[in-house]
Protein backbone atom coordinates (compact mmCIF):
# COMPACT_ATOMS: atom_id res chain seq x y z
CA UNK A 1 0.00 0.00 0.00
CA UNK A 2 1.02 3.62 -0.84
CA UNK A 3 0.57 6.88 -0.41
CA UNK A 4 -0.04 8.63 2.54
CA UNK A 5 -1.02 6.69 5.97
CA UNK A 6 -4.32 6.38 8.27
CA UNK A 7 -2.77 6.17 11.48
CA UNK A 8 -5.03 4.66 14.42
CA UNK A 9 -3.45 5.46 17.75
CA UNK A 10 -5.00 2.60 19.77
CA UNK A 11 -5.72 0.52 17.16
CA UNK A 12 -4.04 -2.71 18.37
CA UNK A 13 -7.57 -3.41 20.09
CA UNK A 14 -11.90 -2.82 20.65
CA UNK A 15 -12.87 0.08 18.69
CA UNK A 16 -9.35 1.28 17.02
CA UNK A 17 -8.99 -2.18 16.30
CA UNK A 18 -12.23 -2.39 13.79
CA UNK A 19 -11.57 1.01 12.40
CA UNK A 20 -8.29 -0.06 11.47
CA UNK A 21 -9.52 -3.37 9.95
CA UNK A 22 -12.32 -1.49 8.24
CA UNK A 23 -10.07 1.47 6.34
CA UNK A 24 -7.84 -1.51 5.57
CA UNK A 25 -10.86 -3.07 3.91
CA UNK A 26 -11.38 0.32 1.88
CA UNK A 27 -7.69 0.35 0.54
CA UNK A 28 -5.68 2.88 3.49
CA UNK A 29 -2.80 2.11 4.01
CA UNK A 30 -2.75 1.77 7.46
CA UNK A 31 -0.87 2.77 10.74
CA UNK A 32 -1.65 1.11 14.14
CA UNK A 33 -0.19 2.49 17.44
CA UNK A 34 -0.36 0.47 20.71
CA UNK A 35 1.80 0.29 23.76
CA UNK A 36 3.69 -3.02 23.33
CA UNK A 37 5.35 -3.26 20.17
CA UNK A 38 5.49 -7.23 19.97
CA UNK A 39 1.46 -6.94 20.24
CA UNK A 40 1.75 -4.32 17.90
CA UNK A 41 3.43 -6.15 15.72
CA UNK A 42 1.36 -9.33 15.71
CA UNK A 43 -1.86 -7.48 15.53
CA UNK A 44 -0.67 -6.06 12.21
CA UNK A 45 0.03 -8.32 10.83
CA UNK A 46 -3.24 -10.43 11.51
CA UNK A 47 -4.84 -7.13 10.61
CA UNK A 48 -3.55 -7.17 7.00
CA UNK A 49 0.54 -7.61 5.55
CA UNK A 50 0.78 -4.93 4.38
CA UNK A 51 -0.66 -2.86 7.97
CA UNK A 52 2.12 -0.85 9.40
CA UNK A 53 2.67 -0.44 13.54
CA UNK A 54 4.28 1.85 15.90
CA UNK A 55 4.14 1.51 19.46
CA UNK A 56 3.86 4.40 21.84
CA UNK A 57 2.91 5.68 25.35
CA UNK A 58 -0.10 8.01 25.18
CA UNK A 59 0.39 8.58 28.86
CA UNK A 60 3.93 9.65 28.71
CA UNK A 61 3.78 12.74 25.97
CA UNK A 62 7.48 13.56 25.81
CA UNK A 63 7.94 10.12 24.10
CA UNK A 64 5.47 10.57 21.55
CA UNK A 65 7.64 12.79 18.95
CA UNK A 66 10.48 9.98 19.19
CA UNK A 67 7.75 6.86 18.41
CA UNK A 68 5.98 8.84 15.29
CA UNK A 69 9.53 9.58 13.62
CA UNK A 70 9.36 7.04 11.22
CA UNK A 71 5.78 7.91 9.92
CA UNK A 72 6.49 10.32 6.75
CA UNK A 73 2.70 11.34 4.62
CA UNK A 74 -0.31 11.56 7.06
CA UNK A 75 -3.99 11.95 5.32
CA UNK A 76 -6.43 10.54 8.30
CA UNK A 77 -5.30 10.35 11.89
CA UNK A 78 -7.86 8.91 14.49
CA UNK A 79 -7.27 9.17 18.27
CA UNK A 80 -9.09 6.26 19.63
CA UNK A 81 -6.84 4.56 22.03
CA UNK A 82 -8.43 4.55 26.28
CA UNK A 83 -8.24 3.17 29.38
CA UNK A 84 -11.22 2.25 31.51
CA UNK A 85 -11.13 4.61 34.53
CA UNK A 86 -14.06 4.16 37.53
CA UNK A 87 -12.55 6.54 40.01
CA UNK A 88 -14.77 8.15 42.51
CA UNK A 89 -14.59 11.55 44.45
CA UNK A 90 -15.38 9.79 47.22
CA UNK A 91 -12.58 7.34 46.98
CA UNK A 92 -10.56 8.78 44.63
CA UNK A 93 -6.76 7.94 43.18
CA UNK A 94 -4.71 11.23 41.94
CA UNK A 95 -2.19 8.79 40.14
CA UNK A 96 -5.23 7.01 38.08
CA UNK A 97 -6.68 10.38 37.76
CA UNK A 98 -3.69 12.08 36.07
CA UNK A 99 -2.61 8.70 33.90
CA UNK A 100 -6.12 9.25 32.29
CA UNK A 101 -6.45 12.59 31.76
CA UNK A 102 -2.65 12.81 30.73
CA UNK A 103 -3.22 9.90 27.76
CA UNK A 104 -6.31 11.65 26.61
CA UNK A 105 -5.89 15.17 26.45
CA UNK A 106 -2.08 15.54 26.38
CA UNK A 107 -1.52 12.72 24.54
CA UNK A 108 -3.79 13.28 21.85
CA UNK A 109 -2.91 16.63 21.41
CA UNK A 110 0.98 15.80 21.40
CA UNK A 111 0.08 13.31 18.64
CA UNK A 112 -1.55 15.96 16.76
CA UNK A 113 1.08 18.52 17.40
CA UNK A 114 3.74 15.74 15.83
CA UNK A 115 1.49 14.58 12.75
CA UNK A 116 0.07 17.59 11.78
CA UNK A 117 3.34 19.11 9.71
CA UNK A 118 2.94 15.73 8.09
CA UNK A 119 -0.73 16.23 6.63
CA UNK A 120 -1.83 17.93 3.75
CA UNK A 121 -5.25 20.09 3.46
CA UNK A 122 -7.28 17.41 2.58
CA UNK A 123 -6.29 15.56 6.02
CA UNK A 124 -8.38 14.91 8.80
CA UNK A 125 -8.13 13.91 12.46
CA UNK A 126 -11.14 12.22 13.96
CA UNK A 127 -10.76 12.08 18.72
CA UNK A 128 -13.27 9.38 20.26
CA UNK A 129 -14.52 10.56 23.27
CA UNK A 130 -17.69 9.12 24.40
CA UNK A 131 -20.75 9.95 26.44
CA UNK A 132 -20.28 9.25 29.99
CA UNK A 133 -19.88 13.17 29.47
CA UNK A 134 -23.57 13.24 28.99
CA UNK A 135 -25.20 10.67 31.25
CA UNK A 136 -22.37 10.15 33.42
CA UNK A 137 -22.19 6.90 36.08
CA UNK A 138 -20.91 5.96 39.30
CA UNK A 139 -17.17 5.83 38.81
CA UNK A 140 -17.22 7.77 36.08
CA UNK A 141 -15.69 10.88 37.74
CA UNK A 142 -12.52 11.25 35.29
CA UNK A 143 -13.71 9.46 32.06
CA UNK A 144 -16.78 12.14 31.92
CA UNK A 145 -14.32 15.02 32.92
CA UNK A 146 -11.56 13.70 29.76
CA UNK A 147 -14.13 13.33 27.40
CA UNK A 148 -16.39 16.55 27.88
CA UNK A 149 -12.56 17.49 27.24
CA UNK A 150 -12.72 15.57 23.68
CA UNK A 151 -15.88 18.78 23.24
CA UNK A 152 -13.33 21.24 23.48
CA UNK A 153 -10.37 19.94 22.10
CA UNK A 154 -12.32 19.27 18.58
CA UNK A 155 -13.42 22.80 18.44
CA UNK A 156 -9.87 24.49 19.29
CA UNK A 157 -8.14 22.07 17.09
CA UNK A 158 -10.71 22.31 14.31
CA UNK A 159 -9.21 26.15 14.33
CA UNK A 160 -5.73 25.50 14.95
CA UNK A 161 -5.35 22.90 12.77
CA UNK A 162 -6.94 23.91 9.54
CA UNK A 163 -7.42 23.64 6.66
CA UNK A 164 -6.76 19.88 8.13
CA UNK A 165 -10.50 18.56 9.49
CA UNK A 166 -10.69 17.49 12.71
CA UNK A 167 -14.19 16.09 14.20
CA UNK A 168 -15.14 14.12 17.17
CA UNK A 169 -17.44 11.11 17.88
CA UNK A 170 -18.68 10.11 20.99
CA UNK A 171 -20.12 6.27 21.32
CA UNK A 172 -22.68 5.01 23.79
CA UNK A 173 -22.77 1.54 24.97
CA UNK A 174 -21.40 -0.88 22.14
CA UNK A 175 -22.72 -4.10 22.60
CA UNK A 176 -20.17 -6.12 20.64
CA UNK A 177 -17.12 -4.73 22.20
CA UNK A 178 -14.85 -6.65 24.26
CA UNK A 179 -15.36 -4.89 27.29
CA UNK A 180 -19.16 -4.64 27.16
CA UNK A 181 -19.69 -8.13 25.61
CA UNK A 182 -18.35 -9.80 28.87
CA UNK A 183 -20.69 -8.16 30.93
CA UNK A 184 -22.89 -10.32 32.85
CA UNK A 185 -26.28 -11.72 30.92
CA UNK A 186 -28.80 -9.59 30.86
CA UNK A 187 -26.52 -6.31 32.10
CA UNK A 188 -27.07 -4.98 28.38
CA UNK A 189 -30.62 -5.90 28.13
CA UNK A 190 -32.28 -2.26 29.87
CA UNK A 191 -29.61 -0.08 28.33
CA UNK A 192 -31.21 -1.68 24.89
CA UNK A 193 -34.40 -1.13 25.77
CA UNK A 194 -33.79 2.59 26.67
CA UNK A 195 -31.94 3.04 23.29
CA UNK A 196 -34.67 4.47 20.73
CA UNK A 197 -33.10 2.10 18.13
CA UNK A 198 -34.18 -0.59 20.42
CA UNK A 199 -30.79 -2.17 20.55
CA UNK A 200 -27.03 -1.24 20.77
CA UNK A 201 -24.39 -0.19 18.59
CA UNK A 202 -22.04 -1.93 16.78
CA UNK A 203 -18.44 -1.32 16.57
CA UNK A 204 -18.40 -1.60 12.58
CA UNK A 205 -21.61 1.02 12.64
CA UNK A 206 -19.04 3.40 14.75
CA UNK A 207 -16.47 2.91 12.27
CA UNK A 208 -18.49 3.80 9.44
CA UNK A 209 -19.32 6.20 11.36
CA UNK A 210 -15.52 7.38 12.04
CA UNK A 211 -14.81 6.83 8.84
CA UNK A 212 -17.68 9.02 7.25
CA UNK A 213 -15.93 11.61 9.48
CA UNK A 214 -12.27 11.33 8.42
CA UNK A 215 -13.28 11.20 4.76
CA UNK A 216 -16.17 13.60 3.94
CA UNK A 217 -14.75 17.06 3.86
CA UNK A 218 -17.73 19.16 4.56
CA UNK A 219 -17.58 17.85 7.78
CA UNK A 220 -15.13 19.94 10.36
CA UNK A 221 -15.80 21.05 13.88
CA UNK A 222 -18.16 18.61 14.50
CA UNK A 223 -18.85 16.58 17.82
CA UNK A 224 -21.21 13.28 16.57
CA UNK A 225 -23.35 11.09 18.87
CA UNK A 226 -22.76 8.14 17.65
CA UNK A 227 -25.03 5.83 20.31
CA UNK A 228 -28.37 4.79 18.32
CA UNK A 229 -29.85 8.03 20.40
CA UNK A 230 -29.31 5.87 24.17
CA UNK A 231 -29.05 9.71 25.59
CA UNK A 232 -32.25 11.50 24.74
CA UNK A 233 -34.00 8.96 26.99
Amino acid sequence: MEGAATVIIGGTAGLGRDLAALCLEKGHRVVIAGRDETRCADIAAGLHPECEHVALDLSDPRSIAGALTGIDDVRHVALVAIERDENTVRDYSIEDAIRLTTLKLVGYTEVVHQLLPRMSGDGSVVIYGGQAQARPYPGSTTVSTVNGGVLGMVRTLAVEAAPVRVNGIHPGVIGDSPYWAEKPEGVLDPIAERTPIGRLVTMRELSEAALFLLENGAVNGVNLAADGGWTLK
